[in-house]
This record gives C-alpha cells, sequence and structure tokens, in this order.
C-alpha cells in the first residue's frame, strides 16, 4: 500500500511516497522514495520541467574503457605485489600510481604536475577514490622511485604471464624490432646515463635519445618483452638480452613437447644481424625469419628473373629458393621482388637524386665565381657529403680541378646506364633468411612471417603519436624515472592494443586513434540543480551514442562505471 508522508526538517517539509507491504506477518516499509517539497510537486503537478541550473561533461568513455583493460590485467595488483605494502602515509598504492600514470598516457599524455587538473575533468573520481592530496605531482614520483630496474622486469613479466593467458594472447609469432627517442634532457646532467646521443632515427642529432626494443605478439601487437637502454648503444647489441629474456619467459612452452610448428617464430630485420646474434638464434629450441643486406648477396641479386615464380596471395610479388653459407652455417634464403617495393625504392632514390644533383649545382656555381676560400680538401669532403646517401656514387661520378681555392672547378655526371643498373640490381628486391625448412614452411609462409613484423613498427609508430599512447613529451630526467616512464608507456601500448584486438574480433575494424576518439565522445554530463539554499543537488547521466558507441560501451563493460539512476 502506498501513501505520502511528510517529514518537518529545519521548518521545512520535505515529502515521501512510501509503500508499506506485510513481510512476515507484520506491516514493514518496503520502499520510500523522496518527492520534493510541496513547491516541487505542485510545478511537477502542473507539467512544469524543472531545468538544471549550470551543467558540466566530462570524460567518460574513453576513461572508463581503458581503466576495464587495466583491470582485466590486474596492473595495480600485480605492481603492489611486486613492490609489497604501501606506505603508510601514502595517498594510493604504487601500483595505483601507475595505473593511473598509463591511463593518462593513452587518453591524454600530460606531465604529472598537470595530472590533478586532467583528473578533475574526467569522471573516474567515481570508480577510483582518493583521498584529498593524493594526486600531487610528487606522490608519483615518490611511487615511481619505489620501483627499481629488476622490480620493473618483474611486474612485467607477471602482467604478461596474466595478459597471455586472460586474453588468450597467440604467441607462435612474435616480431622484435627496436627504435629510439628524442629527449630534451640538458647534456650537463648526469643523472640520466640511459639517456644518450646517438643514431636518432627521429632526426634530432642535436638531442639525448633514449633507445627501446619490443618483442610483440604479431595477434594484434601486443607487447610482450620490452627493453629500455642507452641512445648511444648498436640495437644489435641489445638484441641478445631481448632474446633471452623472451626464452626465459616462454621457453617452458616449448618445454612442454611442443613439435617444431607449434614453436614461435622470431622475426627480425638486417640491422639485428651478427655472428654472435646468430650463435644465441641457433641454440633457441624456436624458430627466426630474419633478413640480409641485398647489396651483402650480388650473386643472388644476379640471378635472372626467369628463376623467381609468383607467390600465392601476394599480388606483384615474385620469389626464388637457395642455400647460401649465412654467418657460418648453410642457411635456407628467400629472395624476393615485390613491384609495389620496387615501386616505392625508385621514386625515393630520384627525389635523392634530385637533392644531390641541386646540392652539387650550388657547389659548383660558387665555385665558378672563383672566390671561395676553401682549400680543395675541404671542397672534397663536401662533395663526398652530398654523396653519401645510399647508391648515389654508383650513379654520381664528379671531377674536382684545380688546386687553389680560386682555381677549382666542379663537373658532375648522371649516368643513366648505371642508374637503369641499380635499378635493375637491387630496387624491390629483399633477401630472407631462415631456419624453416620447405617441408614446414612454403616460400609463402615465410613471406608473410617477415611481413609480420609490420606490427612491431606500428607499434612504434604509434608510441610516436603525440597525442594518443604516446611516449613523448617526456617529463624525467633521471635514469631511474625514465625506466619506468618507459614502462608504463608500453602497458599504455599494451592497453590500447588489446582494446582495438577485442574491437576487431567483434567486428568493428579501428585505429587506437579512432578507438579512443570514439570512446571519447560518450560523455558524462552532470545536470547541477540549485535549491532555495545550500549546495545544489547533481544528477549524472551519459551522453546519447550512436550504434558503434553503444556496442563499444557493451564490449568494454562501461555499464559498471556508468552513474546509476
Amino acid at each position: 500500500m502506498a501513501s505520502i508522508i511528510g517529514k518537518t526538517i529545519n521548518g521545512q517539509t520535505y515529502y515521501y511516497l512510501r509503500e508499506v507491504a506485510r513481510v512476515g506477518g507484520k506491516p514493514k516499509i518496503v520502499s520510500q522514495r523522496y518527492l520534493g517539497k510541496a513547491a516541487d510537486i505542485e510545478a511537477a503537478v502542473a507539467g512544469a520541467t524543472v531545468v538544471p541550473g549550470r551543467t558540466r561533461h566530462l570524460a567518460f568513455g574513453d576513461v572508463a574503457a581503458v581503466w576495464s583493460v587495466l583491470e582485466r590485467l590486474r596492473v595495480a595488483e600485480v605492481i603492489d605485489e611486486v613492490v609489497g605494502p604501501r606506505r603508510s602515509d601514502a595517498g594510493a598504492s604504487v601500483g595505483t600510481y601507475i595505473a593511473l600514470a598509463t591511463l593518462n598516457r593513452i587518453c591524454d599524455p600530460c606531465s604529472k604536475l598537470a595530472f590533478s587538473d586532467w583528473w578533475g575533468k574526467t569522471a573516474a573520481d567515481r570508480w577510483v577514490h582518493l583521498p584529498p592530496g593524493a594526486l600531487g605531482h610528487r606522490r608519483f614520483w615518490e611511487a615511481m622511485g619505489l620501483l627499481g630496474e629488476e622490480r620493473l622486469k618483474e611486474a612485467e613479466r607477471r602482467i604478461v604471464a596474466h595478459m597471455v593467458e586472460a586474453f588468450g594472447v597467440e604467441l607462435t609469432g612474435l616480431a622484435l624490432d627496436m627504435t629510439n627517442f628524442a629527449t630534451w634532457i640538458a647534456s650537463s646532467n648526469e643523472k640520466a646515463p640511459i639517456a644518450q646521443r646517438g643514431h636518432s632515427k627521429q632526426k634530432r642529432s642535436d638531442l639525448r635519445i633514449v633507445g627501446l626494443g619490443l618483442v610483440v605478439s604479431v595477434d594484434g601487437g601486443t607487447p610482450l618483452v620490452s627493453h629500455a637502454y642507452p641512445g648511444n648503444k648498436p640495437d644489435v647489441t641489445q638484441f641478445p638480452l631481448m632474446v633471452e629474456e623472451l626464452a626465459e619467459r616462454f621457453g617452458h612452452l616449448l618445454e612442454e613437447g611442443a613439435e617444431p610448428a607449434e614453436r614461435f617464430t622470431l622475426v627480425f630485420d638486417a640491422g639485428q644481424n651478427s655472428d654472435d646474434n646468430f650463435e644465441v638464434l641457433d641454440g633457441l629450441p624456436s624458430h627466426f625469419v630474419g633478413s640480409l643486406p641485398p647489396s651483402d648477396h650480388p650473386e643472388l641479386l644476379a640471378v635472372p628473373k626467369s628463376s623467381y615464380e609468383p607467390v600465392e596471395g601476394f599480388s606483384g610479388l615474385v620469389a626464388f629458393e637457395a642455400t647460401k653459407e649465412v654467418f657460418g652455417t648453410e642457411r635456407r634464403v628467400v629472395v624476393t621482388h615485390s613491384e609495389v617495393l620496387h615501386e616505392k625504392q625508385s621514386q625515393g632514390f630520384d627525389q635523392t637524386l634530385a637533392k644531390a644533383r641541386r646540392q652539387l649545382a650550388e657547389v659548383q656555381a660558387r665555385l665558378a665565381r672563383g672566390k671561395t676560400r676553401k682549400e680543395k680538401a675541404k671542397v672534397e669532403a663536401e662533395v663526398a657529403g652530398i654523396l653519401r646517401p645510399r647508391w648515389l656514387s654508383r650513379v654520381l661520378s664528379t671531377a674536382l680541378i684545380g688546386e687553389k681555392p680560386t682555381e677549382l672547378r666542379l663537373r658532375y655526371k648522371t649516368s643513366q646506364r648505371a642508374r637503369a643498373a641499380l635499378e635493375e640490381e637491387i630496387f624491390g628486391k629483399r633477401v630472407l633468411v631462415t631456419d624453416k625448412g620447405k617441408e614446414l614452411a612454403p616460400t609463402v609462409v615465410v613471406v608473410a612471417d617477415y611481413r609480420s613484423q609490420e606490427a612491431a613498427e606500428e607499434d612504434f609508430r604509434q608510441m610516436k603519436d603525440p597525442s594518443v599512447v604516446s611516449f613523448s613529451p617526456m617529463y624525467h630526467w633521471t635514469d631511474q624515472k625514465i625506466r619506468v616512464h618507459a614502462f608504463y608507456c608500453v602497458l599504455a601500448l599494451t592497453a590500447a592494443r588489446l582494446m582495438v584486438r577485442e574491437a576487431e574480433r567483434a567486428g568493428m575494424h579501428m585505429s587506437v586513434r579512432e578507438l579512443l576518439g570514439t570512446l571519447a565522445e560518450i560523455e558524462e554530463t552532470v545536470l547541477l540543480y540549485q535549491g532555495e539554499r545550500g549546495r545544489p543537488r547533481a544528477k549524472r547521466v551519459t551522453t546519447e551514442m550512436d550504434g558503434t558507441q553503444k556496442r563499444l560501451y557493451d564490449l568494454f563493460g562501461l555499464g559498471s562505471y556508468a552513474p546509476k539512476p
């Protein structure tokens, strides 16, 4: 039985709709709903609409979806297990701080100083309850300071092991690659030996760089092993460390009697080649597919076109096979020619050639004026620098005449015959090397294996996106903090790749940026109703969703994080 009752509080009467029923033979209140004051009820009965005084819009969809994946990965729990009990004066556990840093790297990368402002613009404080002052930048630094190199490695091992099991990540195909990231660490800073000057892949030779290697599963490009290293170390020297760590993490899968076809295949590029590295590979109970610099094997490049055969499933690709001694062992090699790669290399070389000719023309004109003060040796060095890019010296010939600076003259010529020979010999060709036999992996499988390395390359491109899952900008300047930064940046990449993989399996083909952008459009609106006095009442609702957003909402279980009626 329902009835309306009034309660008088501080001189104001508030009305409730109460329902009473017999429970166990006795009357009991089973429902009580607040209706408001008499004026509120009168306005509602008259059909009037109560309009909020103001609204706030908070980030919800992307933040909640990412957090759901971090919870499934057990990021905070695993890190807390590795670090141990939290300090009594800590605002939150170390694992919580790392999870928050990972969340921010995916959704809206910013400094720890700006984190609190960003957090206030999200709805995440409804499901991550933190005490006041817990989000100060020093709190993050204190938590990061408890994660040494060994703890980081152990945490990554445990998270990856759980990820493989919880998400069913396939391990038969793995890709290894390395890159580096420019930093803005001062040259005088001696607290960051990991940041060194070296060959910057972002063309920033003026900045100190940090190297990062990844082994990723080609099943979604999910990272399995990460390795941060000094920027002045060649990639080839880091290869054994990563392969040995990979074997330690997943070697047990091979020791359980796995058949050769079930063993994982590691794919890498020619930058990792060395006698020592192939010796490491030969000692592993796994397979590999790598590549060799074509110009180092002229006898393979000289094989006539008639020896090439089409590769099924790859349009415009032909190949032939041979055996050759590579790093002290007779190995199977597959030489391929791609029309697409040929065209790209040809266009790229034409641009390089045109630039070199412009530079030589400038030097020629300067010398012709007879007013240069450069000695002949310096001019020769300048010309050599212009011809340094790959293959130029085969096509462009130069002659520097004269001895004194005012008498120097430059002549140069492009050989079209040499250009045609270069194109015929090298363009479009790759030389692949593998330990897989034909009975285990036909040519098409070896080619597909090698092309799977694009998963690692795509991961690095993603980490260099300045807006989403970004390594930069990095606001740390000590070796230890930089390693922690690299750790949660890889965690961010892992979560983002898993999200794309989940969406892909649900029939939604989206990039990381598209996926997070679509989720970010699902906002939480806070409606604020101001009464006659006191604080305004708040009502929270999510914004309207289209079909794709609703599917993502259900896929990532956002209903568990959404405001309740």
